[in-house]
């Protein structure tokens, strides 16, 4: 009759819930189900941290919550201990797959990157080398217009030259023809010889 008497006194101060929510036992906690919201009722069994319960009631005067556990045990346990949070047993999995899931876009944008990188040092690679040989077309244009120009010089100064042995050999030339028909000249009277007159006159 007393146990009773304590059963309707508990429902009464008990706030119940419209419907079962889900929560959890607070992680790094070994604790005891009671069957009535203190310490003072006997131990129906053990809960772990973490494990997923659902809350039925809340005693806020004692501090202690009615569950239901997987196993379908309802018991009292101090409200301290349920918790809306996940317990780390349910969240682990989820940031181990989040911490995936961020590796692996890490790697992704890594790679991503490193192609990018690679085909700009490709591009870079290319354009030195094409640089490269537009430095070394314009070094051997330099160098043959250098030579050409050499080659103009000592052309225009062998011509110079050419003409200056031509003049040369005009003025010689001229010169010797002038100097041999003066000398023919001086020396042509006394190569025809002279007729002697008739003591008549006459030849």
């Amino acid at each position: 009759m007393k146990k009773l008497l304590c059963m309707i006194l508990v429902s009464l101060v008990a706030t119940p819930m419209a419907f079962a929510q889900e929560y959890y036992i607070a992680d790094k906690l070994y604790t005891y189900i009671h069957s009535g919201p203190s310490n003072q009722f006997r131990i129906i069994g053990s809960i772990n941290a973490g494990d997923k319960v659902q809350l039925i009631a809340s005693n806020k005067e004692n501090g202690f919550s009615q569950i239901e556990d997987a196993r379908g045990r309802k018991g009292w346990v101090e409200s301290k201990f349920v918790t809306r949070q996940e317990s780390m047993a349910v969240r682990l999995p989820k940031l181990e797959k989040e911490l995936s899931e961020v590796k692996s876009l890490l790697a992704n944008a890594q790679q991503s990157a490193d192609s990018e990188k690679s085909g700009l040092l490709t591009s870079l690679d290319a354009r030195n080398s094409q640089i490269a040989e537009l430095e070394q077309n314009y070094s051997d244009i330099s160098n043959q217009l250098n030579s050409s120009q050499s080659e103009v010089r000592e052309l225009r100064a062998k011509l110079d030259t050419q003409k200056e042995d031509l003049l040369l050999r005009y003025f010689m030339y001229g010169g010797g023809v002038a100097g041999a028909g003066l000398i023919f000249g001086l020396l042509l009277p006394h190569l025809i010889p002279r007729r002697k007159k008739s003591p008549s006159g006459w030849n």
